[in-house]
């Protein structure tokens, strides 16, 4: 690599190790077809990314964003939550909540619970008497 781009690149981003992964990731992006935006003047890829980088033409913070993107292999997205299901309210307590204030739960009595279940069940088959 040419030193004296290097050189240039330290006042834009200080820590070298920072400099050589952003240029190789930036070297990559250009191989796989990125625009570039400095004239190549027959330079290879990474003379190209510390190029840019050292005229400004790419930002370090947008560089590392970009790096860390890539890298990412689950990337969290934000759905919105499921809205919210208005409440039941049965009609027989609708009035008594809005006299209260406090919210009424539908009680049911264990013999109700007991009719409740008896008619669920199928009725019984008829044993056959013939047998």
């Amino acid at each position: 690599m040419a030193r004296v781009t290097v050189e240039d690149c330290i006042d834009k981003i200080e820590n070298r190790f920072d400099l050589v992964l952003m240029a190789s990731h930036r070297a990559r992006m250009i191989s796989s077809g990125a625009q570039i935006t400095v004239a190549r003047d027959n330079d290879k890829n990474p003379v190209v990314a510390l190029r840019e980088i050292a005229d400004a033409h790419l930002t370090p913070g947008d560089l590392k964003e970009d790096l860390i993107h890539s890298l990412q292999k689950h990337v969290e997205v934000d759905e919105p939550e499921a809205e919210a299901a208005p409440p039941m309210v049965n009609n027989a307590f609708a009035g008594q909540a809005d006299a209260g204030g406090d919210a009424q739960f539908d009680r049911m009595t264990e013999e109700d619970l007991l009719r409740g279940l008896e008619g669920m069940a199928p009725p019984p088959e008829p044993e056959d008497e013939a047998e």
